[in-house]
């Protein structure tokens, strides 16, 4: 796995709305898609779309432990204000944002054709390829997959569970779910809760006085929550080097333990892995990550500092490292 090279091509629009449908149900977002268009700003949908908000970290942390990612792609319509949000997470992770402009209602295919176009041609113009991994549930890629696999390529899938056609994982190497990524969760469902009768609603008067008021401080109250949310170093989200430094070391002890379990993962069972290799992964998610910028001397002691998240084994020369249960 030393000289694996990585192309992530991601169907953005396909894993927002895959998601928002296994959070809040199936065809969820089609039912919403109006008053997502209309006004994402709606106290209800925003706290939907806040609710099933894609860790874009997890996705590209986990096409890097297959190699160095030489070129990562997001399709999507970028001025859209559901993909907007996105868009700074996206950049500090060195992703390159594919515009696509609507012609048609709902761009149909819009993504699949210029991801699969841009994919094939890739194979060709960059023959040292050796990983392309497919973020999208469509069995539209299913040709695709099988075209980069008759090229020679190891094909790796991502999709949403419950939204990704068989097919589709049949035809790839190996296919992942989102929803089994390292620090990716299904949010529970809110409870829901009793309203209250005729006494919480205004009369008409004054809800027609009151009206414009009314809205006009609600924007600027969501506006001001959605500044004080911004997250500052959301799963390695930020890169390392521009983390606050009081956040240093809990940034790093989440890194640590998402290189562990993708480590984990692919070891074939193996609980003990080179200490050497982890770090190689931890800085292919993050290639900021130092050892010394925390005060150790060397990797080792960085993950011994640990103690509780991870365990060290030395013999010899040897340095082996485990998560701990």
């Amino acid at each position: 796995m030393t000289d694996t090279r990585v192309a992530v091509y991601l169907d953005f629009d396909n894993i927002v709305m895959s998601w928002y449908d296994r959070v809040h149900g199936r065809n969820s977002y089609s039912r919403d898609r109006s008053r997502i268009a209309e006004d994402p700003t709606d106290p209800e949908i925003a706290e939907r779309l806040q609710r099933a908000t894609i860790d874009v970290g997890a996705i590209i942390d986990y096409a890097a432990s297959f190699g160095t990612l030489v070129l990562t792609r997001a399709y999507a319509d970028w001025s859209s204000p559901v993909n907007a949000e996105y868009r700074q997470q996206l950049v500090a992770r060195a992703v390159d944002l594919v515009q696509l402009f609507p012609a048609a209602a709902y761009a149909k295919n819009g993504a699949d054709i210029r991801l699969a176009v841009d994919t094939v041609e890739d194979m060709f113009r960059l023959p040292d390829l050796t990983h392309v991994v497919i973020v999208g549930g469509d069995s539209d890629y299913v040709p695709l997959a099988q075209r980069c696999r008759r090229l020679g390529r190891y094909v790796v899938g991502v999709g949403v569970a419950g939204s990704t056609a068989k097919s589709l994982a049949a035809a790839c190497d190996e296919f992942e779910s989102y929803d089994t990524l390292p620090g990716v969760t299904v949010p529970e469902k809110p409870k829901a809760t009793a309203r209250s009768g005729a006494a919480s609603k205004p009369a008409p008067a004054e809800k027609a006085e009151s009206a414009p008021k009314a809205e006009g401080e609600a924007k600027r109250s969501r506006r001001s929550s959605r500044a004080k949310q911004e997250p500052v170093d959301e799963d390695t989200m930020v890169p390392f080097d521009e983390i606050p430094p009081e956040d240093l070391h809990a940034a790093a002890s989440r890194l640590l333990e998402r290189a562990l379990r993708l480590g984990r993962d692919k070891g074939d069972d193996a609980e003990w892995l080179h200490t050497s290799a982890i770090k190689q992964h931890m800085r292919r998610m993050d290639p900021s990550f130092s050892e010394k910028k925390l005060g150790f001397r060397s990797f080792t002691d960085f993950v011994k500092s640990r103690d509780q998240l991870a365990e060290v084994q030395e013999s010899g020369h040897e340095r082996l490292v485990r998560l701990k249960d």
